[in-house]
């Protein structure tokens, strides 16, 4: 959605998953009956960081999509470490920190994600160093994913080292009204609260 409002695209959304459900329909386009997935014409891709790629590759070309195969390769890295190296740490702190009902969350996995993602992003506060987003000074496709998850990173109650370049990185991802309309949303702070914010956040997120 938030690649959606950065190219200024018009579209239809039908709400799935999680509190709404998941359709016969929807099975018959997604099988792994994952959200996000996005009809374009006769394609239907799900995957989300496929369909943040088909949409700048195929609206945002030279603008969400870099126009020189050096910065495509390097989107590519970086949406590939964001699902590949990032994800898979930062979801067990969602889950374990907020997700999760009480009775299931394990704070001994809470407490090891939450260091190991600092380790994470200060990765990516030394490559800020060189410039403002992740692929040279112009944002782009790379900053999509990672930057979904900084929101709920920055949202959520738990310990984060200092980190002044990932700070400032995510503060200029919140200037962008696409990102303040499709990301910066309410999400609770906890499992009865999540669900109701969901609802809540119908054809919004």
């Amino acid at each position: 959605m938030w690649t959606l409002g950065e190219l200024g695209l018009q579209y239809q959304r039908h709400d799935a998953g999680g509190s709404f459900g998941i359709s016969e329909d929807y099975l018959q386009k997604n099988p792994n009956a994952v959200i996000p997935t996005i009809e374009d014409g006769d394609l239907v891709v799900y995957e989300s960081n496929a369909c943040v790629r088909h949409l700048a590759r195929t609206y945002g070309a030279g603008s969400l999509m870099p126009n020189s195969s050096s910065s495509i390769a390097l989107t590519d890295q970086w949406m590939d470490w964001q699902c590949s190296t990032f994800a898979p740490v930062f979801m067990q702190i969602f889950l374990h920190g907020l997700r999760l009902p009480e009775d299931k969350r394990n704070p001994d996995q809470l407490a090891r994600s939450v260091s190991h993602i600092g380790t994470l992003l200060a990765q990516i506060n030394t490559k800020l160093a060189a410039c403002e987003y992740l692929v040279g000074d112009a944002f782009s496709a790379a900053d999509i994913p990672l930057g979904t998850m900084l929101y709920r990173y920055f949202g959520m109650d738990i310990e984060r080292p200092s980190l002044p370049l990932v700070e400032q990185y995510y503060d200029r991802l919140t200037s962008r009204p696409a990102y303040q309309q499709h990301v910066m949303i309410p999400f609770g702070r906890s499992f009865d609260e999540w669900n109701i914010e969901e609802q809540r956040n119908a054809k919004i997120q």
